[in-house]
């Protein structure tokens, strides 16, 4: 296999990397904090490997097979988690370097767990890392659905394949011009949500620190409390609207604003979505309304902020739902596999692979039916191939297994429920 594609992109997106170390080591910088050096030698070293890959790799036509694809994908990953994690090492914070490698992978995979305590504080720059390592999370996750994985043909993304992909001699640049379109809205989303946490009573650092893990859909805050730190209803409010614009795909935004204003509210996913998330909140409202006797308004709050943090992965928090009672943990463990729409930023296994699982459960109930009927099952109006089927099909029993083995696993380790 030719390595020379895969070493000249992950060149490039660790000369990006380095570039970006240089914003936490300049904040550092301002505020007297010595890890500004970190960062810069970090950022020094970063670049050099990540020139030296790019430019060794740069003879032969850029053209990538499907292997290759997949071991960019993987490798990618890898080895930006792992120059990402060299300032948790040396920083102040003496992190081992499994808590690092721990702490850059949950950022740059917009996980949101944590084995950082004690971040009010936290010096400002690794602050600050944390909430780019999810940004750049984000914009990467959405950049691979769009990008890479129809490609790849992985758990049923083909269906969002670019039209004309595999045969026009255009579509590298189309794709390209796509994503780039698509990292402007990200930044302007960013922007308006972080004018927004500052309109609401946040200092202008927590603002865009917040913003990018909100858009991100990872979750990564400035204060061990969370969200709940600020304790303000029009911050609530800002983030869970922030949550869901980061849940939504991010190509219908695209669409929107090149004229297509039906584009949002006409997708089957964005309705499946937004149907779910409704009708979630309000049992979860009435629950706490009802059974645990709170204020109606501090119920509607409450359940729509953490219902929507915990279906996007965001994993923001503003109180202990374990105490919720009963019915609302079940509500909150059955949410967490579920994710938001593809195409962006949010994990989870994604509405149109339930909605494709639903078409195809409900053409077998036809067919049982009615034997000698011929029934199509849909997607969007569009026919779901064979080929799509077995890919979900397979997505799903390959998610609850890995899902599975993890839960074994870490129960032997000692972890409860």
């Amino acid at each position: 296999m030719d390595f020379r594609p895969l070493f000249l992109v992950i060149g490039i997106l660790l000369a990006t990397l380095a570039l970006v170390m240089l914003v936490p080591a300049a904040v550092d910088a301002f505020a007297g904090n010595p890890d500004w050096e970190v960062f810069a030698i970090s950022s020094g070293v970063t670049l050099f490997v990540g020139v030296a890959m790019a430019l060794t790799s740069r003879a032969g036509a850029m053209k990538l097979n499907l292997r290759q694809a997949f071991a960019m994908t993987t490798l990618s990953w890898l080895v930006m988690t792992f120059f990402a994690s060299v300032p948790f090492v040396f920083s102040d914070l003496n992190l081992s370097f499994t808590d690092a490698f721990f702490e850059a992978m949950s950022g740059l995979t917009t996980t949101g767990s944590t084995v950082i305590t004690g971040l009010d504080s936290a010096p400002p720059g690794i602050l600050l890392w944390r909430a780019l390592l999810q940004w750049l999370g984000g914009i990467g996750i959405i950049v691979m659905a769009i990008a890479v994985l129809p490609m790849l043909k992985v758990g049923g993304m083909q269906l969002f394949r670019m039209e004309n992909s595999d045969q026009s001699e255009k579509a590298l640049p189309r794709t390209a011009q796509v994503a780039t379109a698509i990292g402007v809205i990200y930044l302007l989303l960013t922007g308006l949500c972080a004018g927004a946490y500052w309109l609401a009573g946040m200092s202008g650092f927590d603002s865009i620190a917040h913003a990018m893990t909100t858009i991100a859909t990872g979750g990564f805050s400035t204060a061990d409390a969370s969200i709940g730190h600020f304790d303000s209803a029009a911050i609530d409010a800002i983030a869970t609207v922030g949550m869901i614009v980061g849940a939504l795909p991010f190509i219908l935004y695209l669409k929107t604003l090149q004229g297509d204003f039906q584009a949002l509210v006409s997708d089957s996913q964005v309705q499946w979505f937004l149907t779910l998330v409704t009708a979630v909140v309000i049992m979860a409202a009435g629950w706490l309304w009802l059974e645990n006797g709170l204020d109606p308004v501090l119920s509607l709050r409450f359940a729509t902020f953490n219902i929507v943090s915990i279906i996007t992965g965001t994993g923001y928090a503003t109180s202990d739902f374990s105490l919720w009672g009963s019915f609302a943990l079940p509500i909150f463990f059955f949410i967490m596999f579920i994710g938001g729409c593809a195409g962006s930023t949010t994990c989870g296994i994604k509405i149109f692979r339930f909605q494709v699982l639903y078409a195809a459960a409900r053409t077998q109930i036809h067919h049982l039916l009615q034997p000698h009927g011929v029934f199509i099952p849909y997607y969007n109006r569009r026919p779901i191939s064979d080929e799509v089927l077995v890919s979900v099909l397979s997505f799903f029993f390959i998610w609850f297994l890995s899902f599975g083995l993890l839960a074994l696993a870490l129960g032997l380790l000692g972890l409860d429920f």
